[in-house]
C-alpha cells in the first residue's frame, strides 16, 4: 500500500512540475503579453500597454501618454487592429532575445506584418522592445 501512494505522489510530482515547465515557455509567455499589450490598446489602457514596453523603450517615452501616442500615430494597425493571428516565432541566444510575426488585418482593410522583438531582462521577465511593421503587399485577400 505504501508503494502505491510513493508512486501516486511520484506521478503527481512529474505532472506538476511538466505543467510547470510548459507554463513558463518564453514562446508562450511572450506570445501571451503581444496579446495583452494588443487587448490594453484595444481599449485605450495607455498604463497597461506601457506597462509592457522594455526599459529602452521607455527611456525614449518616459511618460504613458507620449509612448500612447507614438503607438496611435506609427502603429495604426497595432493599436486598433481589426484581427491579428500569430505566425512564426523565434528564439535566439537561449531565450535572450524572442521575435514573433503577428499577421494584422487593419480596420481599413490591409494587411500587415508586425515583427515584435521580444526582450528577456535581468530579472529573467520579458518586455516588448520594439516591433517593425511591414505592408504586406502580396496578400490578395479573401
Amino acid at each position: 500500500m505504501r508503494a502505491f501512494f510513493a508512486v501516486v505522489i511520484l506521478c503527481a510530482a512529474s505532472l506538476l512540475s511538466t505543467v510547470s515547465a510548459r507554463a513558463e515557455d518564453p514562446i508562450d509567455t511572450t506570445r501571451t503579453m503581444i496579446e495583452e499589450q494588443i487587448k490594453a490598446f484595444l481599449k485605450d489602457d495607455a498604463e497597461t500597454a506601457y506597462s509592457f514596453a522594455a526599459p529602452g523603450i521607455k527611456a525614449m517615452y518616459p511618460d504613458k501618454n507620449l509612448f500612447f501616442a507614438m503607438v496611435k500615430k506609427s502603429y495604426e494597425p497595432v493599436y486598433h487592429p481589426g484581427n491579428y493571428a500569430f505566425g512564426r516565432s523565434r528564439s535566439i541566444d537561449n531565450g535572450a532575445l524572442i521575435y514573433h510575426e503577428v499577421l494584422i488585418s487593419g480596420r481599413d482593410g490591409r494587411d500587415w506584418t508586425a515583427i515584435y522583438q521580444m526582450t528577456r531582462q535581468a530579472d529573467g521577465s520579458y518586455r516588448i522592445n520594439g516591433v517593425q511593421m511591414m505592408p504586406d503587399a502580396d496578400s490578395k485577400g479573401i
